[in-house]
């Protein structure tokens, strides 16, 4: 097949989150499969430069809502893909800056404007390159037009033919614009409608594509289940419900050669589930790198989150002088986000010296040595799309502590003190309370219980989430939506 992705990041070029990870790896593990996969996304001031990267196009013609604007086209390859087709949109106006996302709170605000040219770019890119595909594949609300483009203003001609698959990585962003904003889009105004792009008066992108597209993807079934619920719909549930026959998940895999014990390169000592000295050793650095009491009888927990409501790691706050109290183990949390619990986390790490460890910021190599020196990762999560840090922890030997929600409920299995079998440890209830004895029964399995805890971690590690499995479901969901389109 031919498929076009068009995505507002793209790993390894630019990330922010799972959705980056998720448009690079299947693209790539897609192109590895033999299809011709395309993938449109913007160049960033943040893109490094590649010698390997050359002008495709000069100038792109970009046909908005009454306007016309041009960009510059760059292409390159994914690295380890070779057959595949990364498309970058050179634009300084709108992705000159270093930032993907930003908003009123960032002081600029035009990501209306931005990730509206961004779609309809896409569109003209196809017509300039005489390229057409089969499937369209448009990642959460920032890619939300291009549906729409397929069924009105493309649809007599080639491009329309395609079919469109719609994937959500998180629902509570939806991209919603005053109505104004609308017409710079191009689409016929009778779009603009309660089931089509208008919601309470403002446009919402993300709602719009979810009418138009052909099939709609979530990153895990149970993320897919869960927002048919007034309680995690945010708002749309009832056109999800609407559009439930369409309505599909499949989960996130991991990029198995970047997230490997066995062959990463910013480990100090590699490992595997039938050698796990290095994973000693690891901890020993881990311990070092955050002036921790060297002891390797004590267990580590660890945390890499963006500190903000969705991650629940308030409640880790809330309860981590009890914790330290009632308990022998040491935290580490690596994160960065609202300031206020950057806060909490850098006076615990000064008032408990040796015992918790903090870094406010990303640090790329720091993640991978936490992953595999932690014995325990912590994703309290209120909600949870897919989650990746639960797999690389599981790959890494890390046991998960997680909520029972999305993507946590379809990748840790639940410990059974019975039997010893399980992957990680799940609680229901969204408390700190329910966070703090999940903590104190993973710290009582680790001391009271060690052939368990070695039972879970060779569990865990034998688990397989590489992306050819969901690669392989998604040429599924391609042919099923066009299949429809036809």
């Amino acid at each position: 097949m031919k498929i076009l992705m068009i995505s507002p990041e793209v790993a390894p070029f630019s990330k922010v989150g799972g959705l980056g990870d998720m448009a690079g790896s299947l693209s790539k593990e897609l192109s590895l499969m033999g299809h011709d996969v395309r993938v449109v996304t913007p160049l960033y001031g943040s893109v490094k430069p590649s010698a390997q990267r050359r002008v495709a196009l000069e100038p792109l013609i970009v046909h908005l809502g009454g306007f016309e604007q041009y960009a510059r086209v760059w292409e390159e390859r994914i690295p380890g893909a070779p057959e595949s087709k990364v498309y970058f949109l050179e634009h300084e106006k709108y992705f000159g800056r270093p930032e993907i996302y930003e908003g009123p709170w960032g002081g600029h605000g035009d990501n209306c404007e931005r990730f509206t040219f961004m779609s309809r770019a896409a569109m003209d890119l196809c017509h300039a390159l005489l390229w057409y595909p089969d499937v369209v594949h448009c990642h959460d609300w920032t890619s939300a037009l291009a549906p729409a483009y397929l069924n009105t203003t493309e649809r007599g001609n080639d491009l329309g033919q395609a079919a469109s698959v719609m994937t959500i990585h998180n629902l509570q962003h939806q991209g919603i614009f005053s109505k104004e904003s609308f017409a710079m889009s191009g689409l016929p105004a009778d779009l603009f409608k309660a089931d089509g792009f208008e919601a309470l008066g403002n446009f919402n992108m993300l709602k719009g594509g979810l009418y138009h597209a052909s099939k709609i993807t979530t990153v895990s079934p149970n993320y897919a289940r869960e927002i048919k619920s007034s309680e995690y719909g945010c708002g749309l549930d009832g056109l999800l419900r609407f559009r439930a026959g369409d309505l599909v998940g499949v989960l996130n895999g991991i990029d198995t050669q970047v997230w490997n014990p066995q062959t990463d390169s910013l480990l100090p000592m590699r490992y595997s589930r039938f050698e796990l000295d290095g994973k000693g050793y690891c901890k020993e650095i881990l311990q070092t790198h955050f002036d921790l009491d060297r002891d390797h009888t004590v267990p580590i927990f660890a945390a890499i989150a963006r500190l903000y409501d969705q991650k629940g790691l308030d409640w880790l706050a809330d309860i981590a002088e009890g914790l330290l109290k009632n308990m022998r183990l040491q935290l580490v949390i690596l994160g960065a986000g609202d300031s206020a619990l950057e806060n909490r986390f850098r006076e615990l790490a000064a008032y408990h010296p040796g015992k918790v460890g903090v870094h406010i910021g990303y640090d790329e190599a720091l993640s991978h040595l936490i992953e595999a020196g932690a014995d325990f990762f912590l994703m309290p999560s209120r909600f949870e799309p897919c989650g990746l840090n639960q797999m690389y922890s599981m790959a890494y030997g890390t046991l998960p502590i997680v909520r029972a929600t999305g993507g946590l409920v379809d990748t840790v299995e639940q410990y059974q003190e019975n039997t010893g079998q399980g992957t990680g440890f799940l609680f229901q209830e969204p408390s700190a309370h329910a966070l703090y004895y999940a903590i104190g029964w993973a710290n009582s399995t680790y001391y009271d219980r060690p052939e368990d805890f070695a039972s879970l971690r060779q569990n865990a590690m034998s688990r397989d989430f590489s992306w050819k499995r969901s690669a392989a479901q998604y040429e599924q969901v391609y042919q099923w939506a066009r299949s429809a389109r036809r």
